[in-house]
Parts: C-alpha cells; sequence; structure tokens
C-alpha cells in the first residue's frame, strides 16, 4: 500500500487532498498545527493513519519533526505540501508579513528540501507543493502572500530539473490552484469558487498523472495564460 504524508492535513485543500488520498488507497500521514483537527481527519479515514503536530513557521523544528514522521512511517511515496498562509491586512502589519514569508518560503523550503532528500536516497518519490494563480503576477493587494506563491512555484522548478537532469524516477507537481472556498480565502469574491473537495479530485488526479503543473480547477489555466500575457500598462490597472 503506498504512503503519503500531507503537510496542512488539518483544513482545507490539504484536509480534503488527505481525505481523497485515503480513499485511493493511501496510508497517510497527516501534519500541521492543529493537533485535535489532524486527529478529526485521522479517525475519519479508512486505514490506520499517522499525526504529527508541526508549525512551518518554526522551519527547523517542522524540519525535524517531518523527518520524524518519515521515519515513524518507514518511508514515504508522496508528500504534498499544502502549508500556506495569507492576509488581507500586509500593507497594515509587518507581522503579517512576516508570517507570510516565513510559512510560504522558508517553512515550504524546509519540507520541500527534507521530502526531496529522502527521495534522492530512496532513489523513487513524488513531491507535490500547492502554489496558486497568484504565482503568475504580483499584485498591490497582498505583494508578499503573492511573491511567497512566486517562490513556490520556481523552487518546485527546480527541484524538477535537477531530478530529470539526473533522471532520476522523482516526479515533481506544482499545483495552482485559483479560488477555493477555504478559510484562507478570506470571503474574497464568489468568481469560480470551488469547494476543497472538487479541488482535491482534481489535484489527486493530477497527481496520478504525474503532471509538472496543474491549474485547479482547470479552468484557471485561461486566466493564468490571459494574466502572462496581458501588458503590463494594463495589468497594473488591475493589479
Amino acid at each position: 500500500m503506498p504512503k503519503a504524508i500531507v503537510v496542512g492535513a488539518s483544513s482545507g485543500i490539504g484536509r480534503a487532498v488527505a481525505i481523497r488520498l485515503a480513499a485511493h488507497g493511501y496510508q497517510v500521514g497527516l501534519a500541521g498545527r492543529r493537533w485535535e483537527l489532524l486527529e478529526e481527519v485521522s479517525q475519519s479515514l479508512p486505514q490506520p493513519s499517522w499525526v504529527a503536530a508541526l508549525d512551518l513557521r518554526e522551519s527547523d523544528a517542522a524540519r525535524k519533526r517531518f523527518e520524524q514522521l518519515v521515519t515513524e512511517m518507514d518511508g514515504v511515496d508522496l508528500v504534498v505540501v499544502s502549508s500556506g498562509v495569507g492576509f488581507l491586512d500586509e500593507h497594515e502589519r509587518w507581522e503579517s508579513v512576516a508570517t507570510t514569508l516565513e510559512t510560504n518560503t522558508l517553512g515550504f523550503a524546509a519540507i520541500a528540501d527534507a521530502a526531496m532528500r529522502h527521495f534522492l536516497a530512496q532513489g523513487r518519490g513524488h513531491l507535490v507543493g500547492i502554489s496558486s494563480v497568484a504565482a503568475v503576477r504580483p499584485s498591490s493587494h497582498a505583494p508578499a502572500y503573492y511573491a511567497s506563491k512566486a517562490f513556490v512555484s520556481n523552487y518546485l522548478a527546480g527541484l524538477r530539473y535537477h531530478v530529470r537532469k539526473k533522471q532520476l524516477p522523482i516526479h515533481v507537481t506544482d499545483i495552482r490552484p485559483g479560488l477555493v472556498d477555504t478559510a484562507m480565502a478570506q470571503g474574497e469574491g464568489l468568481f469560480w469558487v470551488a469547494p476543497p473537495e472538487a479541488a482535491a479530485e482534481q489535484i489527486v488526479a493530477a497527481i496520478e498523472r504525474r503532471r509538472d503543473v496543474a491549474y485547479v480547477t482547470r479552468r484557471w489555466r485561461l486566466i493564468a495564460i490571459l494574466l502572462r500575457s496581458m501588458p503590463d500598462w494594463l495589468y497594473r490597472r488591475i493589479a
């Protein structure tokens, strides 16, 4: 039976992905900040699972706990890093900017690097990072959040190039959701909002197909193409 770790499994996309993976026959390690919510997910799964509390804002400690979880599970085939934060008050509080960057960049890289080193040692594996359509171009509304998601996508691409250069059977997938009905969305708009379960279904499908990059839901790929091709003078008016 294949094994997966989902970091950020206590709520939102991560929780839905963990449940979906279990339905697809994975034994799942559940990691995140809120132990009680992780336990709730664990009890709902059809097969035994593992639970580990970690906080990406404390990147060194989170990395060590992740490595312990891999050992407890006697190895892992798939790692999904879904933890991430974003705030609407970036321009008002430096603490919001700092938390966003600590979690979405250094914290993300700490887990992704640990996962990749495990896969390199065992000679196979699949790393999945949850980025965002926000990675495509910057925004004046939440500069740190958009920049952090661009970091995630570029970091994943660099890891993908690395393993392909070595011709190893290790896969790296960049998932770029648009609007998903989670707490992080914070009520921003209603256009094309997907429930977490629908997003998870498409994410797991992209994992099984070993996609390099996947937009969730798929229609957001059209938005990304439009944003990328838009001239800067026009994009500045809406960003």
